[in-house]
């Protein structure tokens, strides 16, 4: 009569049985936060495609309607108001971090940013003509599909280039007062060129660094918390990329 193998109650588990359980834990929490971070950028770009809708659509009152454009003009304590609106509403969406989390506080606070920042486009806007704008608009817009396209596939991570963007930054920085010592002797247009055109480098470089921090697919990442901080730092790089724009290739009204 054969004997069968004796085995132990008390025998450890291999390693591939005491392991399992948490593989399959952490492919759980993968898993979750994959979710997590898609429904993060949805809700980011959908905020974001109504900014840039309102933006849009004021820009193109006050470039289209005459009478919306001369009142806006003849008026530049609107513009005033709307820069004391959009300063007050930064400051308190970027230091004040309970407030940018606190529903529905965050939410008036992006509205009121978004509309106070529209006004001053749609006022800068107005000084020049139609097709400068529109040339503008469209450029914009196909940068940003680029960059958009460029962050989901490229292994490059801007997102450890900050050096650079500091760099830059201080470039811009340093143009900007060589320009505030200058301009008082008289305009030099070559010089507002140049920084016009290291402005929009930079802001396409910002716009590269952002997306990337949303997607989280690179060495640095942000918060899915934190959406409406990312859908402010993506619309104010927009913003800043499309008035350097009109600054490089706008023409002023006959």
């Amino acid at each position: 009569m054969k004997k069968g193998k004796v085995t132990d109650d008390n025998e450890p588990p291999t390693y591939q049985e005491a392991t399992a359980g948490y593989e399959e834990m952490e492919a759980q929490f993968a898993w979750d936060d994959k979710f997590i971070r898609q429904t993060f950028i949805r809700k980011v770009y959908a905020i974001l495609m109504v900014q840039l809708l309102v933006t849009v659509a004021i820009i193109g009152l006050f470039t289209f309607c005459a009478p919306v454009r001369f009142f806006i003009q003849t008026h530049p304590g609107l513009y005033m108001a709307s820069y004391m609106m959009f300063f007050a509403t930064y400051i308190a969406l970027s230091c004040c971090g309970e407030l940018r989390r606190q529903f529905p506080w965050n939410i008036i606070l992006l509205v009121l940013f978004t509309l106070s920042i529209s006004i001053m486009m749609g006022f800068v806007s107005s000084f020049y003509n139609t097709q400068s704008v529109l040339l503008c608009v469209g450029i914009t817009a196909l940068v940003c599909l680029c960059v958009t396209v460029f962050s989901f596939q490229s292994k490059i991570d801007v997102t450890s280039c900050q050096g650079v963007l500091f760099s830059l930054c201080m470039v811009m920085l340093l143009c900007a007062i060589t320009m505030s010592i200058v301009v008082p002797f008289g305009y030099v247009p070559w010089l507002h060129a140049v920084y016009a055109v290291i402005g929009a480098i930079v802001f396409t470089l910002f716009l590269a660094f952002d997306t990337q921090m949303l997607l989280g697919n690179k060495r640095y990442a942000i918060s899915p918390e934190e959406y409406i901080f990312a859908t402010l730092s993506i619309y104010l790089d927009i913003i800043y990329l499309f008035s350097f724009l009109l600054q490089i290739t706008g023409q002023g009204r006959d």
